[in-house]
């Protein structure tokens, strides 16, 4: 892409919207509305703004149309939803495709064969998958005699949403400082230590032993009070922290040892992202919850899913008649996400993209590291189809270089993301290997101008 894709002196967009009205989640409002940056149609790898140009999606939207965007199929299966029936309740009430969907959700699950977590929780997004996952662990705890179990762990610069569960076990201090958040809630350490793993492809050869800082919780709390420890096998809103070799590995090991549950939140890293279905498949690893959104219906409607163990789900079966778990979403299950779903799976299925990101792994991890010896660039970080470049930040001006550097990408037909200083990265499943070369590219030559 050249510079000819570089924002000119155009004259004002015409029909440009009133901007008042809306108010923007996690945006600098007043800074976004005095320089607004607009798209206005989508297909394939490309955004298109609205003064016409085309800009390289390097970010999945935002982690979730992992099979690209203007997908035909799932356009018509919506359609088709719509005009057969709009909308069904599913308190007490079913309808075939939800049914329909868990199945085929069911057969590409979490975990190895025998043990997969084929019980779905519909959702209507990763924040509601989070609160859910952690209200089935409390009802599963109680269901099984262990009502003490009340306390949930979460991790240092962990990210699970925005309901009060999720900021509760997260680890963002942004997120927390305003609202309050639950009681008894505790944190595991981070497992970020560029020290000794910096410029890593893959997975860091060290930092396993941080897992045992829930033994450390353990040991603090007693066993007998914790619920449930949920992570991001790979953290993506603190900017891809990629878990060290043999750390979740060690994290199960002591959820086993005292009873407690394992909840991986993979709304980011569900569906692909890794080179298989789920981080769980890819780390041979098996929680008991998985959270997803996202990738689920390639980000065409919202929704989420909460894939549970059998031996989660049973338990709550066992009980007298009446409702198992008092939990539920007017849009769980709703046909229009549904029929986007299976759209979505089918599209996943016939392009081999659950897997797709294994075959572009290392051309991808050896361009972005070509991006080291760049000035300020102070850490690289890639697995899958992700990517974390960190940058130094400037003195007294936290996030500022890397979000220069975003708005640089923009103006050159690029989109990034940024947290803090880091730059985060994470394609469509359906990237090119020139796309790959043409990112590295544009993101080096901003860097550089920014530097």
């Amino acid at each position: 892409m050249s510079d000819l894709n570089a924002p000119t002196d155009a004259p004002a967009r015409k029909n440009a919207p009133a901007l008042e009205a809306f108010w923007m989640p996690f945006t600098a409002n007043r800074q976004f509305k005095a320089a607004p940056r607009m798209f206005v149609a989508a297909d394939g790898m490309h955004y298109t703004t609205d003064d016409g140009r085309q800009v390289l999606d390097g970010t999945a939207g935002l982690w979730c149309c992992n099979a690209g965007h203007g997908r035909r199929g799932i356009a018509s299966a919506v359609e088709r939803q719509l005009a057969t029936m709009d909308f069904a309740p599913t308190f007490q009430m079913g309808h075939p495709i939800a049914f329909e969907f868990a199945e085929r959700l069911a057969e590409i699950a979490p975990g190895p064969r025998g043990k997969k977590l084929d019980r779905v929780f519909f959702t209507g997004s990763g924040s509601e998958s989070v609160d859910t996952a952690l209200k089935i662990a409390l009802a599963y705890q109680r269901a099984v005699g262990q009502g003490t179990r009340t306390r949930l762990i979460g991790r240092e610069r962990g990210y699970h949403g925005v309901g009060f569960g999720g900021i509760s076990v997260g680890g963002i201090v942004s997120n927390r400082r305003a609202f309050p958040t639950l009681p008894g809630a505790d944190h595991l350490r981070h497992t970020h230590d560029p020290a000794k793993n910096a410029f890593t492809k893959g997975q860091p050869e060290h930092g396993a032993e941080l897992a045992d800082d829930l033994e450390r919780l353990v040991a603090l709390h007693g066993a007998e009070t914790i619920a449930a420890c949920i992570v991001e096998p790979v953290a993506g809103s603190t900017g891809v922290l990629v878990p060290p070799k043999g750390y979740l590995e060690r994290l199960r090991a002591i959820c086993d040892a005292h009873g407690i549950l394992l909840i991986f939140d993979e709304v980011i890293s569900g569906f692909g992202r890794l080179g298989a279905p789920f981080a769980a498949d890819f780390f041979g690893v098996t929680p008991d919850l998985v959270c997803t959104a996202k990738g689920l219906t390639n980000g065409t409607i919202p929704m989420g899913a909460v894939f549970a163990g059998r031996h989660v789900h049973d338990a709550l079966m066992d009980g007298p008649d009446g409702i198992e778990l008092f939990h539920g979403y007017t849009y769980s299950g709703h046909p229009v996400a549904c029929a986007a779903g299976l759209a979505t799976l089918d599209i996943y299925r016939d392009e081999g993209l659950l897997t797709r990101a294994a075959e572009l792994a290392d051309d991808w991890a050896s361009a972005m590291h070509d991006l080291r010896g760049r000035n300020r660039v102070i850490d690289i970080r890639t697995i899958g189809l992700i990517a974390g470049i960190e940058l130094e930040p400037r003195p007294g001006a936290p996030g500022k270089r890397a979000y220069d550097v975003f708005v640089d990408c923009f103006a050159r037909g690029l989109l990034i993301r940024v947290t803090g200083d880091i730059v985060a990265l994470s394609p469509p499943l359906i990237l090119e290997h020139g796309q790959i070369d043409e990112i590295a590219r544009v993101l080096g030559d901003a860097i550089d101008r920014v530097a």
